[in-house]
């Protein structure tokens, strides 16, 4: 969300996906892994509440690239393997409360889809 410098420390200001997200701490580790020369703070808000409109086109794109698909506009899932439309719901969570469960009713393959937050 923010990076500033205060008294020579860098200030990385973070939101997560929802209050519970587990990768916060994973996520805090590789902040402060990626800057081994600084003093790091990483601080997290809450406020405003995060959305997926936040969300980059590349951001996007390294989602699927995962396998994982992205909110979409049209809020039509897309299966990030073949890019077929009309994929039917498993699980409204999937391997965390801010992704669902899809299998491709093209290929068949399942994928986790990030929910429209």
């Amino acid at each position: 969300r923010d990076v500033s410098i205060d008294d020579g420390r860098v200030v990385v200001t973070i939101t997560p996906t929802y209050s519970g997200c587990p990768a916060m701490d994973a996520i805090r580790e590789a902040i402060v892994g990626s800057l081994p020369e600084c003093e790091v703070a990483v601080r997290t808000v809450h406020s405003p509440a995060w959305t997926t409109d936040w969300m980059s086109a590349e951001g996007r794109r390294k989602l699927e690239e995962y396998g994982i698909a992205a909110p979409s506009p049209a809020h039509e899932a897309r299966c990030p393997r073949c890019r077929a439309a009309g994929a039917r719901t498993v699980s409204f969570f999937g391997s965390t409360a801010c992704k669902a469960m899809l299998v491709c009713s093209s290929c068949g393959e399942p994928f986790d889809l990030f929910k429209e937050l």
